[in-house]
């Protein structure tokens, strides 16, 4: 590990800088280090041991400055080793809880508010993924007429999620008809996942017993459930809730850079590669960080994206956030696997 490479001094030390520079957004110089951390050495030996970490690569020069900026390889062992996270104090708890809990209770609704809420703390740009939804379980569907040739399926879903489908239909479907085909539907289709439906439909919808309009509208279900039953991934781009972008737009990192800045638009505007990369973070435990590069070369390239895994029901998700290199690691990763817990709390009723 890279630590290896670091003595209790040098520890000491670039922890000290990142502290400095994540706080203040400015180089650390070794009199700032000394005056502000009470490290029990001489500025002349922190600058000394600052030069070391810089040839060691964890520390830069920006420009002509006498101060020095960690790199990504420092802020890896500072998570990795470094740092000490702490539970989040009571107060907290209580609003993310009041923020994240109060309204409906849907899968849609609890995200969009946990993604704004955890933007809004940390004030990095909060990030939740919604899950496939091809092995979510159908609790109950209902059809609406909505005109004489037109009908609205509503698919209600384990974990909170409800899906809107519009059906064509020819002429007047009586309200006997509508209420017949609606039975059967649920008899024969409720408690299955939404891929095990399409995957029978046919073979479960055989010998009803319908006539008339019945026998007409279930024949539309044969022919179109494909379509009617593939909600799982309406689109990925759809998937993907995000806090406001604001809070990140006025970091320093943003508001002095243009190519950043771009990146940031570009990171907003492209869900479906954001979702893309997200979902690869799902199938690991616990709180997961990646770092600048560790992002590879994708939209997430240079940021860091720190998450963490919610349930609802069979289904999973994450949620976080994602901001400059520059964060405040403790405090961020607290609140990430706190929100996550509640959201899955919540979801699960």
């Amino acid at each position: 590990m890279a630590s290896v490479e670091l003595n209790d001094r040098e520890r000491q030390v670039l922890a000290a800088v990142i502290r400095s520079y994540v706080e203040t957004a400015e180089p650390a110089g070794s009199r700032t280090v000394s005056r502000q951390f009470a490290l029990g050495v001489s500025p002349a030996t922190i600058r000394n041991t600052m030069s070391d970490l810089e040839q060691k690569g964890f520390l830069f020069h920006p420009h002509t400055s006498a101060g020095r900026i960690p790199t990504e390889k420092a802020y890896r062992v500072y998570v990795d080793e470094l740092m000490r996270v702490t539970p989040l104090e009571q107060a907290q708890r209580a609003r993310l809880q009041t923020e994240i809990g109060q309204g409906t209770t849907t899968l849609e609704s609890v995200l969009r508010r946990a993604a704004q809420s955890l933007g809004v703390l940390t004030q990095e740009l909060g990030v939740a993924l919604g899950p496939r939804l091809d092995d979510t379980v159908l609790t109950r569907l209902e059809l609406v007429r909505l005109s004489s040739e037109r009908l609205m399926l509503v698919l209600s879903l384990r974990g909170g999620a409800v899906r809107t489908i519009f059906i064509e239909v020819r002429g007047v479907i009586g309200d006997d008809a509508l209420a017949e085909v609606q039975l059967v539907l649920n008899e024969r289709l409720a408690g299955l996942t939404l891929l095990a439906i399409r995957g029978s439909l046919s073979e479960r919808l055989r010998d009803t017993g319908s006539t008339g309009d019945s026998t007409e509208l279930l024949n539309i279900f044969l022919q179109e459930g494909d379509q009617l039953f593939d909600v799982a991934s309406p689109s990925e781009g759809d998937a993907v809730v995000l806090g406001q972008t604001s809070v990140l737009a006025d970091q320093p990192e943003f508001a002095g850079s243009g190519d950043k800045l771009r990146q940031l638009i570009e990171l907003t505007e492209t869900r479906t590669q954001l979702a893309t990369l997200l979902r690869s973070r799902k199938q690991n435990a616990g709180v997961q960080i990646t770092i600048g590069n560790e992002n590879g070369e994708t939209l997430l390239g240079g940021l860091t994206v720190v998450t963490a895994e919610y349930r609802a029901g069979s289904l999973s998700g994450v949620i976080g956030v994602i901001g400059p290199t520059r964060m405040p690691y403790e405090k961020v990763i607290s609140l990430v696997s706190h929100t996550s817990s509640l959201v899955t709390e919540l979801l699960h009723g």
